[in-house]
């Protein structure tokens, strides 16, 4: 069964998308946690970051940077931050590896 970022990738659902590009996707959560809360997700099924292999490592690298550039275009020029679940206890829900990109306010420490 496909989760639903693989449904929103296929345009099943419809996501207020921001980013795309032939790897990757970004969108706006639909429970935001700051004024800018997006999800940078890879195209590719990758459930969790540890599941992934060797060969994932430039596909990680590349949700980096598109968060990067998501940041720039959105606008947050006094800092944001990425946060990505792994697993059930680190708070993961949706298992399709996902990055948070959380901005537009200061993110206090520790994060919960």
């Amino acid at each position: 069964m496909a989760t639903l970022f693989e449904r929103i990738i296929a345009r099943e659902i419809p996501a207020d998308i921001v980013y795309e590009d032939d790897l990757s996707l970004a969108f706006r959560d639909i429970n935001p946690q700051a004024p800018v809360h997006l999800l940078v997700i890879p195209k590719k099924p990758l459930p969790q970051v540890e599941q992934m292999t060797e060969a994932d490592k430039p596909l990680l690298g590349h949700l980096l940077w598109v968060a990067n550039q998501v940041a720039a275009q959105q606008g947050l020029t006094n800092g944001y931050r990425l946060v990505v679940n792994n697993g059930n206890d680190g708070g993961q829900t949706v298992y399709h590896l996902h990055v948070h990109l959380l901005g537009g306010r200061f993110m206090g420490w520790p994060p919960g």
